[in-house]
């Protein structure tokens, strides 16, 4: 069953409008979800905010938003001041220029998103902007608010549909540069590179969802479904993790993992 839309709104590009609508693109899947209880009651835990200073409970309507500018000293800040400067339209996702399509970098995609025509009334003008984009190899860049905040979004046309990808903030995505700068741009040996090659072919194969899945879960399942039927779960012992050896050549190390990947 497809997932609830969670957005709607319009598509524009200049004088070009489609209703639209909008999806996450991922989800948390069937990840299993515990309760923090009180192991002496059972009763579940609950969470709430108490005053740093006084210790008592602060209710809803007196939390408030504040700016520190000192020690125990805020600047407070309104809901309706917050809001006053956010975009005047959080409906309309308005693309306001275009770049190449590779130009922007992975660090700075945030999260997937799904769009689509609303109705069969904004298939035409979607499906235009979408090949549009396909045929330049062009992403557009908007701004919309999403998740309570004004955001940077990409679009890229992915089969039928468009890609909404939000941004990370400028701020958020650390320079490269401060932490690479130490190495040594040495050139590689020749007859290493060759080797290391040779264990990427006998290591390749072609991209499977399984290769995400997480055997976390279905061990914790395991243990839910034997306690729910008053077994004792079986108690694996952890593996111990192997040490890497002491590589004293590198070149003897690729010999003997290319080896060991014959044997595989």
């Amino acid at each position: 069953m497809a997932p609830r839309t969670f957005w709607k709104g319009y598509l524009k590009l200049s004088l070009v409008t489609c209703p639209v609508a909008m999806t996450p693109a991922t989800g948390e899947g069937d990840r299993l979800r515990f309760h923090t209880l009180n192991r002496a009651t059972g009763n579940r835990v609950v969470q709430q905010y108490v005053d740093a200073v006084t210790g008592k409970p602060v209710t809803e309507e007196d939390e408030a938003k504040g700016y520190p500018r000192g020690e125990d000293d805020h600047i407070l800040l309104e809901d309706d001041e917050i809001e006053a400067v956010a975009l005047e339209s959080t409906r309309t996702i308005d693309i306001e220029r275009f770049v190449p399509a590779g130009s922007i970098g992975w660090i700075w995609y945030d999260k997937p998103h799904f769009l689509m025509p609303k109705d069969t009334v904004g298939e035409e003008a979607f499906a235009v902007i979408r090949e549009a984009m396909r045929e330049t190899d062009m992403a557009g860049i908007a701004r919309l608010v999403l998740y309570r905040r004004e955001r940077a979004v990409m679009l890229r046309p992915r089969g039928k549909g468009i890609v909404l990808w939000t941004l990370r903030y400028g701020d958020e995505v650390r320079p490269e540069r401060e932490y690479f700068a130490r190495l040594e741009n040495k050139p590689v040996d020749g007859d290493l590179l060759k080797l290391v090659e040779k264990l990427i072919t006998a290591r390749k194969d072609d991209w499977t969802q399984d290769f995400v899945a997480d055997p976390v879960q279905e061990r914790l399942v395991d243990i839910i479904e034997a306690k729910r039927k008053g077994r004792k779960p079986a108690r694996k012992t952890a593996a111990k993790k192997d040490r890497p050896d002491n590589v004293v050549s590198i070149m003897d190390a690729l010999k003997r993992s290319i080896a060991a990947e014959k044997g595989r």
